[in-house]
């Protein structure tokens, strides 16, 4: 067995504590930080400490791993993930969708080409900071489960990996809580134990979307210019900077007054228009999923399962309709604004089965 591992290093504590682990567990580990974003070229620097895609958060890595005695290498791709992440993110804004980077980074970008510098370096296996589990389960193959952590797990952004690096990956965090690695790490002495989370998009880490999506198309959405913004009979309430700036669920931000709160319900690209509705209005009993990854064999009859359409949400029981490219997910009880572009991930139990990209709410 290939005792070496690239150890994916972000300049966080999680990161820093997967590298022990590995340690620990007598694997040969060789730090790597991965140079994907510069504030400078796009602006939007977040204010106080960051430990990702930033200079700081790349010394802080170089920082653990000098201090453990293993190699560290900084590689830049920053034109694979601008190619593959950020453009892809600008493109789904601009078609009325939204999307979520992080788990096209990790399954076009972190497990793609992490492998390949595995390769280079001679090395079996690469390990990262995640909060999730890879068990082996009865029947001799690996599998993906959630982190025991449920405040931290991120099985939810690992749907899209390939199913075959599940055998060469290495998630030691997960069957930590985040209190028990941030002990280790103060007990290790590390100098990343207290360093704060990032809870942004990396490239959007001031968090305004709106500033960013302006800035990289170079004028594009203000070609688009103001539209209506209209309720769910079509009579015109408002005006609005233009579609791209708004996503299913939005509420703040919509410079409309009305006897209740309204929430964005649909985008109409070609017309520049968005639809505002009551809350009740958002609630949708099933969807169409596409773009489909299974990290087990995928289900040839409908099979009940649970569904979770958002990062941060806890999911619901749903039954899973296979078609032939798609699938269809029935709630058992409506979930609230369903947007097209995000992920839907399905779980049987604590185990991660796939997921996909969702294309419309009732799949019509």
């Amino acid at each position: 067995m290939n005792k070496r591992v690239i150890v994916a290093m972000s300049g966080g504590v999680d990161s820093s504590v997967a590298l022990l682990k590995v340690l620990d567990a007598g694997y040969e580990a060789v730090g790597v930080t991965m140079k994907l974003w510069d504030y400078d070229v796009m602006g939007g620097r977040p204010v106080g400490e960051s430990t990702c895609c930033s200079v700081e958060g790349i010394n802080y890595a170089r920082d653990v791993c000098v201090d453990l005695g293993i190699t560290h290498y900084t590689l830049d791709f920053q034109d694979i993930f601008r190619t593959t992440v950020v453009d892809d993110f600008v493109s789904e804004y601009l078609k009325g969708r939204t999307p979520n980077p992080c788990i096209r980074c990790n399954s076009r970008v972190r497990w793609g080409m992490l492998f390949d510098q595995a390769d280079q370096l001679g090395a079996g296996m690469i390990t990262t900071g995640h909060y999730a589990r890879i068990e082996t389960g009865p029947d001799g193959i690996p599998r993906l489960l959630k982190g025991v952590d449920a405040r931290k797990d991120q099985s939810y952004v690992l749907w899209d990996i390939p199913r075959e690096t599940l055998a060469e990956t290495l998630l030691p965090l997960g069957g930590m809580t985040k209190d028990q690695v941030r002990q280790m790490a103060r007990d290790q002495g590390l100098v990343t134990a207290d360093v704060p989370e990032s809870q942004e998009i990396c490239f959007v880490a001031d968090n305004d979307y709106r500033r960013f999506l302006r800035e990289y198309t170079n004028g594009q959405l203000a070609k688009v210019g103001e539209g209506e913004i209209v309720d769910e009979t079509g009579q015109v309430i408002g005006q609005h900077p233009g579609y791209a700036y708004f996503t299913i669920g939005q509420r703040r931000g919509l410079g409309i007054a009305h006897h209740e709160p309204l929430y964005v319900k649909s985008l109409d690209p070609a017309a520049n228009r968005i639809t505002v509705a009551p809350r009740s209005a958002l609630l949708a009993s099933a969807c169409e999923v596409g773009s489909l990854n299974w990290l087990v064999d995928p289900p040839a009859a409908p099979v009940q399962i649970h569904a979770q359409v958002r990062y941060n949400s806890p999911g619901a029981p749903a039954r899973l309709i296979p078609a032939k490219d798609t699938l269809r997910l029935e709630f058992e009880k409506p979930q609230l604004a369903i947007t097209p572009g995000q992920s839907a991930v399905f779980y049987d139990g604590e185990v991660l089965m796939g997921g996909g990209v969702i294309l419309r709410e009732n799949g019509a």
